[in-house]
């Protein structure tokens, strides 16, 4: 079994309260780390990365993200599945192969630009593109943006869900979503369902989450900026003597 069979294997078969927890590592030695301390899987986050080059969220070049992912699946033997936003805009085929060329078998992609939403058809045509031309070579997970650029319809969440698993869609992230709604998303979309945990105690942890219905879950850039807090604490009492 390859590395994307293995990963696409890991969202199936999962018990209620037992999601799939994917750390967020933003360099090669955060993954390393993650790697080490057993995770069977990653999934980068573009904000972690962005803050890590010294990029605002959305503002990293295509090429420099790119090379960041490889990077990071490089350095560890556990699959990893990468963030890239809204695909930088490039033809299905181009995307595919240079997330291909990183070495990731996964992929989140969002249906928003600049926070205004997509129109979901479009998205789930392109989203179908993308399928096509990857085939089983790449684990998508289509992010909803709903609730975070949206109206915040669960309704209309599910809609677009639908849409985008139609399209071939391996998972589908309604990102934001708040814990409440997960069983209504849950018995709206078929297929493995993505929630976003805090780091900070705020909110339902993953086990929580799991029962609510997640799949998968993942924490956007929380580790990333959960680091460089313990370093601005370390560099402060360094600063003190």
């Amino acid at each position: 079994m390859n590395k994307t069979d293995t990963f696409r294997a890991l969202h199936h078969g999962r018990m209620p309260g037992d999601p799939l927890i994917l750390p967020g590592p933003w360099d090669a030695a955060a993954a390393r780390v993650c790697a080490d301390a057993g995770f069977s899987a990653l999934a980068t986050p573009s904000a972690g990365i962005a803050a890590a080059l010294g990029y605002e969220d959305g503002a990293t070049p295509a090429d420099e993200m790119f090379a960041a992912i490889a990077r990071i699946a490089r350095a560890v033997d556990v699959p990893v599945s990468a963030d890239v936003e809204d695909g930088y805009r490039l033809a299905p085929k181009e995307l595919v192969e240079r997330l291909l060329e990183t070495g990731a078998v996964g992929c989140n992609l969002e249906d928003s630009h600049g926070g205004v939403l997509k129109d979901p058809r479009k998205h789930a045509d392109w989203l179908a593109e993308v399928r096509a031309t990857a085939g089983d070579r790449l684990f998508v997970n289509a992010r909803v943006d709903t609730f975070l650029h949206g109206d915040g319809n669960p309704e209309g969440a599910i809609e677009r869900a639908g849409l985008y698993v139609a399209a071939g869609s391996d998972c589908v992230y309604p990102i934001v979503a708040p814990a409440k709604v997960l069983p209504l998303l849950r018995a709206g979309i078929q297929g493995p369902l993505n929630a976003v945990a805090r780091l900070d105690g705020v909110g339902p942890s993953p086990t929580e989450l799991g029962g609510l219905g997640a799949t998968r879950i993942t924490f956007g850039p929380g580790l990333q900026r959960r680091a460089t807090a313990a370093l601005a604490e370390i560099a402060a009492q360094l600063r003190r003597g």
